[in-house]
């Protein structure tokens, strides 16, 4: 019987050891709908975060060679995303510190000195030499035991904040590969801009000229001539402005590849893109894997580690250390047998007054996690909305786009005729003017809301998380 009850701290330990203190994690119940609002046959799939295919080449559905060369350049130059990647690597090599600190830690050293004490030293001896040599080789070891998880549940912690972390790096490689899409989509939109400027410009050099001769035959009037020139030089300073937001765009996209701007150049291109089909219903369990929310999640639970962390510290610190080596006045004598010496014991710690300090830590730690949690429920919330937002944009660009084409037919027939009737004399140069601008309006009009259908494409994908 006494045995038995000797043994049971033993055992009490046994049982105990890498107990974590952190309260039980589970996630905050976001309540979600049914459906999308702008999608309403959509079913939620509920999903636990994971990071998505960071690598999906989905910028290749626009169709486009030179965008896709960009893109990979931008993956292996882009300064941004190299900020990333350490970032990672430092989270990792954080990692693997707190899994060092649960080994068992072994030093050695070696203290060679020669000496000279002082002949008023204090409790001097009369038989003792003035100069001696203390030299030491020796070694120390010790282990902390991980009773109360505080060693595992702060190794847990760093592990949780390098996925994070990880998750971190494929959310910018995306968000970077859609700012770089939208920033192409973009500069072609203004190819297309240049594109209609530089034609209208000709137009409207034509019919200056037809209005010029007229005017010197006497039958239009220099009222007319200044309505033309007037137009003709004002689209002559809209391109020339549209060229200079060209060269502005085209930088940009230098900086997101990584290249300096000054040898960075992209010919003028008026292919046209392909426009990324905008899927009907996004599920949840894709909106759930995006990498942002996967890393709101690790910090989450990074933050409950945390807390066992904190609560841990109120017990004592267990552990065993040992040292030993050899001591001697001289070079020879610390290879000899007698002057070996060790020593090895159990260590502990129990801060008995510190200020507050372990409550003002755990208190922390609480606020930490509640702040982790308010986070994680902001960037669900966030996503929800940036899926709504792209949905209901879509479909309202599509009616736009559909109605700004008729508005393009109707405009350039009536363009059209209005310089054929003045040409016949049966029209003034005002209404070859005024049918003219409202031509370019409609025209530039109808790209812009081009532009936007592809760049709505572009936020989709990455609302989605970029599974395609």
């Amino acid at each position: 019987m006494v045995r038995g009850w000797r043994g049971a701290p033993a055992a009490a330990l046994m049982v105990i050891a890498g107990c974590s203190q952190a309260p039980v994690y589970a996630p905050p119940e976001i309540a979600l709908p049914p459906a999308f609002r702008e999608a309403p046959a959509a079913t939620w799939v509920p999903a636990s975060p994971a990071p998505p295919d960071a690598g999906a080449s989905w910028w290749r559905g626009l169709g486009d060679a030179t965008l896709d060369d960009l893109e990979t350049r931008m993956l292996a130059d882009n300064p941004s995303l190299a900020e990333a990647v350490a970032r990672h690597d430092a989270a990792l090599a954080e990692y693997g510190v707190t899994r060092a600190d649960m080994a068992p830690q072994i030093g050695v050293g070696a203290d060679l000195s020669a000496n000279r004490q002082s002949d008023n030293r204090p409790l001097r001896g009369s038989n003792q030499p003035d100069l001696y040599g203390a030299h030491t080789l020796g070694a120390v070891a010790s282990y902390q035991f991980d009773l109360w998880g505080q060693l595992s549940d702060r190794a847990k912690a760093a592990r949780a904040r390098a996925e994070a972390s990880g998750d971190d790096l494929a959310f910018a490689r995306l968000a970077l590969s859609a700012d770089l899409a939208n920033a192409y989509i973009g500069l072609r939109g203004l190819d297309g801009e240049v594109a209609i400027l530089a034609s209208a410009v000709r137009a409207y050099q034509d019919a200056a000229n037809v209005t010029r001769r007229r005017f010197e035959k006497g039958i239009a009037s220099g009222m007319d001539t200044g309505r033309a020139d007037a137009q003709l030089a004002d689209t002559q300073a809209e391109l020339a402005h549209m060229r200079g937001s060209r060269a502005v765009a085209e930088h940009a996209i230098a900086v997101l590849v990584g290249v300096p701007a000054s040898s960075f150049d992209l010919p003028i291109d008026v292919a046209p893109l392909t426009a990324l089909p905008i899927p009907v219903v996004v599920p949840a369990q894709l909106l759930q894997s995006r990498a942002d929310i996967a890393a709101a999640e690790r910090r989450m639970y990074g933050a409950n580690r945390a807390i066992g962390v904190a609560r841990a510290a109120w017990f004592p610190a267990i552990g065993l250390g040992g040292d030993g080596g050899t001591q001697a006045t001289t070079m020879a004598g610390l290879f000899g047998a007698p002057n070996l010496f060790w020593s090895i014991g159990p260590q502990l710690v129990m801060p008995l007054f510190d200020g507050g300090r372990r409550h003002a830590r755990q208190r922390q730690a609480e606020a930490q996690w509640r702040e982790a949690v308010a986070q994680y429920r902001g960037t669900v919330l966030a996503a929800m909305a940036q899926v709504e937002d792209g949905l209901v944009r879509a479909r309202q660009l599509g009616v736009e786009e559909a109605a700004e084409q008729r508005a393009v037919a109707a405009a350039s027939l009536a363009a059209r005729l209005a310089y054929e009737r003045y040409l016949k004399g049966v029209a003034s140069i005002l209404d070859v003017v005024t049918a003219q601008t409202t031509e370019l309006a409609t025209r530039r009009r109808a790209l812009a809301i081009h532009v936007a259908r592809l760049q709505i494409g572009v936020a989709l994908r990455q609302a989605r998380g970029s599974r395609d």
